[in-house]
């Protein structure tokens, strides 16, 4: 998934960071409001993360906004305020779910996990496409009977992949997703992963199609 957290407190974002991105997540970090308001505007997200006490913009005003554009991605509120009032405030706002700092990073990764099975009841829990069955709930994958083992990163990759089946999806989109927007993996890598995805569905009834200049597209085909 590609989750935005916008936090001001540079230890804690990058405590927060380096956690969900060793769960194979992308993570564009924020640390003002302002800045993460136009970034949310432009490419949204599938999950946000969003301190309430912020410079530039705070975090009740940024759910608002983008609630406003009808952006309707999952938010979660962060929020050193115990407050009863300003709970309320950010879930009126249009949050989905909040958490008082001090906070067990555990908390933090099952909250993300009961946004994002929200967001998922939303699309197919098990996508089927040619001889190959992805259950998004559990993350596992199958070609006919056989379950593939696939590191995260080419998982995540087949996963922004069957979001968009049948559409071409641009290789920098595909970066921003698996790294983070402005990480300084080049899109070299994009390539690498994509050639390594392809070996994985080989079988399959699946395939990768490229477009140059032009991205990746997945779609079934009659010769696998």
């Amino acid at each position: 998934m590609r989750i935005v957290l916008v936090e001001d407190n540079e230890m804690l974002a990058s405590g927060i960071s380096k956690t969900l991105q060793d769960q194979g997540h992308s993570v564009d970090a924020f640390s003002d409001g302002a800045k993460a308001d136009q970034y949310l505007a432009w490419e949204g997200a599938d999950i946000a993360i969003i301190d309430i006490n912020l410079p530039g913009m705070d975090g009740i005003h940024i759910t608002r906004r983008l609630r406003d554009r009808s952006q309707n991605f999952p938010v979660l509120i962060l929020t050193a305020r115990s407050e009863t009032a300003d709970r309320v405030a950010g879930l009126d706002a249009g949050a989905d779910d909040y958490l008082v700092k001090p906070f067990a990073i555990e908390e933090l990764e099952a909250r993300i996990r009961a946004l994002a099975r929200r967001q998922g009841n939303m699309k197919q829990e098990r996508e089927k496409v040619g001889c190959l069955s992805y259950n998004r709930r559990s993350r596992r994958l199958f070609i006919k009977d056989t379950e593939v083992d696939m590191p995260r990163r080419e998982l995540v990759l087949l996963e922004t992949l069957l979001e968009k089946q049948g559409q071409f999806i641009s290789k920098t989109l595909l970066a921003d997703t698996l790294y983070g927007v402005g990480s300084d993996t080049g899109l070299n890598a994009v390539e690498l992963s994509i050639s390594r995805l392809r070996r994985q569905l080989k079988g399959s009834g699946v395939v990768i199609r490229t477009a140059r200049g032009i991205g990746y597209m997945l779609e079934e085909t009659t010769d696998g």
